[in-house]
């Protein structure tokens, strides 16, 4: 079974990463394909994703799952709070019962340089310059918290740069960051990341 890794962050929320390896058919027997992906590769990644959540929650209802204007898969009756992930051959979920949430993983990727001013505000760009911290490592982490926290909230386009605010940067290969969602009112918010060889893996929950 190619878990990649899991964490149980208490007895309400659970989060964790798959290595696919296996066929659409390993998937299909406990998930259900509720709309046509015609691309093999990215039809593997909605059904590991899918698939994580059930081993997360065995009681998680992946039938009922709606998708919001936005976009946004959710669960109408919100039984439980969830955010997926997916990129190359991994998958990743996060499923709480009590809190809202956001995951996102990427793999480390120089495309990151090109877009940096669209996603990074005047202040973090001038931290960046003071990091000593690989570049790239460092935006694709970046990049990773900011679709962590617009997934977690889930409400539609915001503007990345101006709305998601990051307060300090990584300096080790585990740790959280201090971050804030600033729309109308600021929402604090503590983002969790870890770096995995050529993987990010960040993640948050809260009320909002």
């Amino acid at each position: 079974m190619p878990l990649f890794y899991q964490q149980d962050i208490n007895e309400e929320t659970r989060l964790a990463v798959w290595k696919i390896v296996e066929p659409a058919s390993f998937f299909l027997e406990t998930v259900s394909l509720t709309k046509e992906i015609t691309h093999p590769h990215k039809r593997l990644q909605h059904l590991a994703g899918r698939y994580l959540l059930g081993y997360l929650f065995p009681d998680f209802p992946s039938e009922a799952i709606a998708i919001a204007d936005t976009r946004k898969p959710f669960l109408p009756d919100e039984q439980y709070h969830f955010s997926i992930s997916h990129c190359g051959d991994y998958a990743a979920a996060i499923v709480s019962r009590t809190d809202r949430v956001g995951i996102d993983i990427e793999l480390l990727t120089p495309r990151v340089e090109k877009i940096k001013h669209k996603f990074l505000h005047p202040d973090e760009l001038l931290m960046l310059q003071q990091s000593a911290v690989d570049p790239i490592t460092l935006l694709t982490l970046l990049w990773s918290a900011k679709e962590a926290m617009f997934k977690w909230w889930g409400n539609g386009d915001v503007d990345f740069s101006e709305v998601l605010r990051i307060y300090e940067l990584p300096d080790k290969p585990e740790g959280t960051l201090k971050t804030s969602f600033v729309k109308e009112q600021t929402y604090p918010l503590i983002l969790h990341y870890q770096l995995h060889g050529n993987l990010t893996l960040v993640w948050t929950k809260g009320e909002g």
